[in-house]
């Protein structure tokens, strides 16, 4: 076999070429796949390592890298190469990646597995994520990695009415919906997006659609499977002891694990709980079978998981009733309070059940916009919202940093409230919202969206509608499926479904799926949607009570934004040489100041009074000649006829020798000395031409009406290269005039 030998198979969806390949590439990695659709190509592997030490979790990681060098372009930071940190958007895709894929690996399978997925060339029209997610499954089926796949990605968009399968970057553009999803051969197995406003049906009549469009991607990895796959790693998942669990179980329940389990409020739960574990710990320590048997004491905590979930999904299935005592559709009590920070442009207090959280909105200028730097080249962001969750919120102890949970919360909350914020052409400010999650059981991302979208009102943020979100779950019971409305945090754990739905009362904005379970029947998805519908409106409702609408005046703590519009052609003398102008009248007033080449100019300033004070400073340059209004001039020019002085900035007028003083003035260089200034009035405005009185002022100041002779007179032509000296001796025959000199016949 050649060196650059490959092995190949392609799909057709969309009216789009999807190559998947392998065997040119990383042929050291368990498997890689290069996948290709048009210009866009990605590798993607998969390895595995063995653990000495076992974990009792799935170590799985999903890193996902785009290089610069896939569109032709040098990263635009200091080190001029990728940082090793990846971006938010990043972190994003690895998560979209990660979600699918995970759990179709064997349950309690303990090697260690790492996919990799790098963009390595990027044509800007076909999308690599959702290339990706397919490769990445690819790569795991025909790897020895044990592996219950493939699924494929795919993107739904609408265009027209039409729905459309990986919408090109124009047809996005257009499009009303921007879902992507992953499906398997029987069901869709997750789903993340943002809508504009769509409705329920609609949503299930896409992702229906675009499950069987995504199928040829399913029969070419099957296809690649049967070509290059490899024999997986026999592994035979962990035997439970049945004996030993209904030893355990029996001990928890006589302990009083299911009244532990009732226990309405989260932390005295969690006592309860340790509490029955501890009770179980100390009756199998004294008990001759088990006392002297560690490893069958390791599996206590196991065993009670299994219970614990064992118990919660009976009382749903049989019972109707939850842990925390209310039916499926009920919603928690909900409490809001606005304004609650003093200073800050808008807070909201929104706690629901449990989970609380503070969400701030703050206004900035155009120039606090977030600056990113992508394969499509340098891109900004108007509107920002941060999901922040610390140790504390779940009472625990643990390092401090941004972790991918909080940076998918915030994106998933920050396109839920995109839909309805006012156009950057109404509304220019730079809107941030940060959610402060306080206090967590459960939906603390639907938290920061309904809390989110009343910070925003509170901020005075003309939203076009408030938009709120819920969370719903799943309980599967053999062919039975209860869905759950406002999960708390063990339901999420325990559940089958973690379905997540926002938006206003005419649509959806935004959605977030993932499932425990094979596949999701399309009546039972319909159903959580109707189920989070009917919620929806019920926490609108309750947010209305609390603000019914947008505050009709900013917060006086928020900047002051005009906009004006001047002469294109002074824009240089408001910015200066090496911007000094305009930096001046920034640092003197603390106003942000965007200028355009068309000459409108945005100011944001901090207050009324520094708004005023940098409106004034910008004007200062574009400033109107004002007939019989008095400047003080400096002179610019000394000319036989007069001086040329300036009366506002590059604004010139000519004062005529007539006009210079009230006594008769020989040499214009006896008045007029260049650089200093004198007061004159403005007598004469003909187009760009304007004439000024240095006489006028100084009869004013005597107390004396002066009214100029000849005011209607058009000033005289400047001096020129060409035909300087006649103009020279016409303005000389005016002087005459003026002064009464009549020009002498030779005879005389």
């Amino acid at each position: 076999m050649g060196l650059l030998n490959s092995t190949r198979v392609s799909a057709v969806v969309g009216g789009k070429e999807i190559i998947l390949e392998t065997g040119r590439l990383a042929r050291q990695a368990n498997g890689a796949i290069w996948v290709q659709c048009g210009g866009t190509v990605a590798l993607v592997t998969v390895c595995e390592a063995v653990l000495d030490t076992p974990k009792d979790f799935f170590p799985l990681t999903v890193e996902y890298a785009e290089r610069m060098y896939a569109a032709g372009r040098i990263p635009g930071n200091f080190f001029r190469r990728e940082i090793g940190r990846p971006s938010d958007h990043e972190t994003l895709i690895a998560r979209l990646i990660d979600r699918p894929i995970r759990p179709l690996f064997p349950k309690g399978y303990g090697n260690e597995v790492q996919v990799l997925a790098t963009v390595i060339s990027a044509d800007g029209v076909n999308d690599p994520d959702v290339l990706c997610i397919t490769a990445a499954s690819a790569a795991t089926c025909i790897s020895s990695i044990p592996f219950a796949g493939p699924v494929a990605g795919a993107r739904l968009g609408r265009v027209d009415g039409q729905f459309v399968l990986n919408p090109t970057t124009e047809e996005q553009a257009r499009s009303d919906m921007d879902i992507t999803l992953a499906a398997s051969r029987d069901a869709v197995v997750m789903v993340e997006g943002e809508a504009k406003l769509v409705k329920e049906q609609d949503l299930i009549d896409g992702l229906n659609w675009a499950h069987k469009a995504i199928q040829p991607l399913i029969d070419a990895q099957e296809e690649l499977m049967k070509l290059v796959g490899k024999a997986k790693t026999p592994f035979t998942p962990k035997q439970d002891d049945p004996e030993l669990f209904a030893y355990v179980e029996e001990l928890a329940i006589k302990s009083g694990m299911e009244d532990a389990l009732r226990t309405i409020d989260k932390m005295e739960r969690k006592d309860a709980r340790k509490a029955v574990k501890d009770k179980v710990k100390a009756l199998m320590a004294s008990d001759a079978r088990y006392g002297e048997d560690a490893a069958a004491q390791a599996c206590i905590g196991e065993i009670l998981e299994h219970l614990e979930k064992k118990l919660v999904r009976q009382r749903v299935v049989n019972e109707g009733l939850r842990i925390d005592a209310r039916d499926t559709k009920t919603v928690r009590p909900i409490e809001i309070e606005t304004s609650v920070l003093p200073r800050a442009h808008g807070s909201v207090l929104f706690a629901r059940g449990e989970t609380k959280t503070l969400a701030v909105a703050t206004l900035g200028s155009s120039g606090d916009e977030q600056k990113v730097d992508t394969l499509k080249g340098d891109e900004s962001k108007r509107f920002m919202l941060h999901y922040n969750f610390p140790p504390f919120t779940v009472g625990e102890v643990k390092s401090v940093r941004v972790s991918r949970r909080e940076i998918g919360h915030g994106h998933l909350a920050e396109r839920a409230l995109k839909a309805v914020l006012p156009s950057a052409e109404s509304f220019p400010y730079t809107i941030r919202v940060v959610s402060d999650t306080l206090e967590s059981n459960g939906s603390s991302s639907m938290a920061a969206v309904c809390g989110g979208c009343l910070s925003l009102m509170d901020a005075g943020v003309p939203i076009s509608a408030p938009v709120a979100g819920v969370a719903m779950g799943l309980i599967k019971d053999g062919d039975t499926y209860t869905v759950l409305t406002d999960i708390l945090g063990d339901e999420d754990a325990l559940g089958d479904m973690d379905f997540k739905i926002a938006g206003t009362a005419e649509g959806i904005s935004a959605i977030q799926m993932d499932i425990k379970i094979n596949g999701l029947p399309t009546e039972v998805m319909a159903r959580a949607m109707e189920q989070a519908r009917v919620a929806r409106l019920h926490i609108l409702g309750v947010m209305a009570e609390a603000l019914p609408e947008v505050r009709p005046e900013l917060s006086p703590y928020a900047p002051q934004h005009e906009e004006v519009f001047v002469n294109p052609e002074i824009i240089r003398m408001i910015i200066g040489p090496g911007g000094k102008n305009i930096k001046a009248i920034t640092s003197a007033t603390g106003a942000a100041i965007d200028i355009e080449d068309s000459g409108r100019i945005t100011i944001f300033a901090p207050t009324q009074q520094a708004m005023d004070a940098a409106k004034e400073m910008v004007l200062y340059y574009d400033q109107r000649a004002e007939l019989g209004k008095n400047y003080n001039a400096k002179v610019k020019r000394i000319l036989e006829i007069g001086a040329i002085v300036e009366i506002l900035p590059n604004l010139e007028a000519l004062v005529h020798i007539s006009q210079l003083d009230t006594n008769r003035v020989e040499k214009t260089e006896d008045v007029a000395h260049l650089g200093e200034d004198m007061m004159v009035k403005v007598i004469e405005i003909n187009g760009d031409r304007i004439r000024a009185s240095r006489k006028a002022c100084i009869l004013e100041a005597q107390g004396i009406e002066w009214t100029p002779e000849d005011t209607a007179r058009p000033a005289p032509r400047r001096e020129s290269r060409e035909g300087g000296d006649r103009d020279r001796r016409n303005e000389r025959r005016g002087e005459r005039r003026d002064r009464g000199d009549r020009p002498r016949r030779k005879e005389d």
